[in-house]
């Protein structure tokens, strides 16, 4: 079969998944602004399209933490039930629009509560403002299914707690769970016991790691903590030479370990030095099951579309490409079985074939 380049129009129409992406990384510019003004909070600017380029920029530092600390303003206007409500929907329109059949949405409801919401009521509210996201793409005739992760922030000491919730509420729409946050310093097994927990609960989880930190985090994450997925990874590369694979990284590939690789995302944050040499395309063709994802659409000023278009136009990625990392993406996401298969047989297979 000859590869298939594309055009941005037509991967704009391509059905797609991601499995790593923040709310409050991923909030509209002129929801933002609006938001502000009502809860009193002050903004770099309150031009929409100035905050966005304002966000893109502060971004672009090559720091982890200097990205991280960007979400102050985004989670300032998250506070409030209305805040939330609005965001959640908002977040699964911007997904619909954008060609997003499956996604899953990550956030630490303990971030979420200097307005006086508990931790509980947070999760209750995001997932109240995501079903009527679903409920409006579904009656636009633009269906997308949304998982919830929740995300413990690694560096403080409620990681157990947003374990516990995450275990409440699997039947409610959360679908796994995550630990966030600066990751040097911050080893995943400081929180082994929340993971224990989710374990034996039947709970899935990824975890952030190689992303800031190298080998050694990812595999504390897979072979002490026991993650089921990879939150960007890329350092996986420091155990591959020459193409040949080390003891984890032939872990990580054989057991078919998803990576999520967010490719703007880590040029923003200094993990890899451009798209074109970003390691998603060396791991892809190495066998690793590598998926596409957009980590915060707000911040890195990207889509989907765009992550994919970036990768068609500066690292030769064809359209057997894209649909290998889609359907990379719904094999390993945290929803059952069925509903993996429906999703890859009755949508995205043929929305490829489509494009062929």
């Amino acid at each position: 079969m000859t590869a298939t380049r594309v055009d941005t129009e037509v991967i704009r129409h391509l059905p797609k998944a991601v499995l790593h992406d923040h709310l409050d990384g991923g909030l509209r510019p002129a929801t933002v602004v609006e938001l502000a003004e009502t809860v009193g909070h002050t903004l770099p600017t309150t031009d929409p399209d100035e905050l966005a380029a304002w966000y893109y920029e502060a971004a672009n530092s090559g720091d982890l933490v200097r990205y991280i600390a960007t979400f102050e303003h985004t989670l300032a206007v998250m506070q409030t039930r209305e805040g939330l409500l609005r965001t959640a929907e908002e977040y699964v329109l911007d997904l619909a629009a954008d060609g997003v059949v499956y996604g899953e949405v990550r956030y630490a409801p303990e971030l979420n509560t200097r307005g006086g919401l508990t931790m509980s009521e947070v999760v209750e509210t995001v997932q109240e403002g995501l079903a009527a996201g679903m409920a409006k793409a579904a009656a636009a005739g633009t269906p997308v299914r949304v998982g919830t992760l929740l995300c413990g922030m690694r560096m403080f000491d409620r990681v157990r707690e947003a374990a516990d919730l995450a275990v409440a509420f699997r039947d409610a729409g959360v679908v796994g769970f995550d630990i966030a946050g600066a990751e040097d310093g911050f080893p995943p097994a400081d929180h082994l016991d929340a993971f224990e927990h989710l374990r034996r609960e039947s709970v899935p989880f990824t975890i952030h790691a190689g992303e800031a930190h190298g080998l050694p985090s990812i595999h504390q994450a897979l072979q002490v903590c026991g993650a089921q997925r990879i939150g960007h990874g890329v350092r996986i590369t420091d155990d591959i030479v020459d193409g040949k694979l080390g003891r984890l990284a032939g872990w990580v590939r054989d057991r078919r370990i998803a990576l999520e690789m967010c490719p703007t995302s880590n040029l923003q944050t200094g993990a890899a030095t451009s798209i074109a040499e970003h390691p998603i395309t060396a791991l892809k063709e190495l066998g690793f099951r590598v998926t596409l994802n957009t980590d915060n659409r707000l911040v890195s000023g990207t889509t989907m579309t765009r992550e994919m278009s970036l990768l068609a136009e500066q690292a030769g990625w064809t359209v057997e490409d894209l649909r290998t990392v889609t359907v990379n993406a719904l094999k390993s996401a945290f929803i059952p079985f069925d509903e993996r298969k429906a999703l890859i047989e009755d949508v995205v297979l043929p929305g490829y074939a489509a494009a062929l």
